[in-house]
């Protein structure tokens, strides 16, 4: 019986990620809104914030009139000047989506998805200087209707 508590609890521990506190959390998850919001409030300012400046994004989007995915990948320098760009008129909807699911949060590292209007971001935040940063990113446009 003490083999099996002794089991349950280093199992616990290995799940609930216990080196991780809720001040990581929270700012892991101000990190990822920090992101979204950047790109929809026209904020560049607000990616520096919350973006490594050697973030590698990779992903893939449907274009206009084809069927398959295309490859695409964005530099840090390229993410400020889109920040710049996407909604510099306005146009969203004041509810477009912004959804953050945090997987893991770690003393070091984290782990999380975002749901934007572009699609699905899965990231990796690494902590810099005591300061959470988005470095990876692996994305794609929302997926096609079966």
């Amino acid at each position: 019986m003490r083999t099996i508590l002794v089991a349950i609890t280093v199992l616990t521990i290995a799940v609930t990620g216990s080196s991780q506190t809720e001040d990581d959390r929270v700012a892991v998850k101000q990190a990822a809104l920090d992101y979204v919001e950047a790109v929809y409030n026209v904020n560049p300012a607000q990616a520096e914030r919350s973006v490594h400046p050697e973030l590698v994004k990779r992903g893939f989007f449907v274009k206009r009139g084809e069927a398959t995915y295309s490859p695409h990948s964005m530099t840090f320098s390229e993410l400020l000047e889109l920040t710049k760009t996407y909604n510099a008129k306005g146009t969203l909807s004041k509810d477009a989506p912004k959804e953050i699911l945090i997987f893991d949060v770690s003393d070091q590292t984290a782990s999380v998805k975002v749901t934007a209007i572009w699609g699905i971001d899965y990231m990796h935040l690494a902590k810099y200087d005591g300061k959470w940063k988005i470095i990876n990113i692996l994305w794609q446009s929302p997926p096609r209707k079966r």
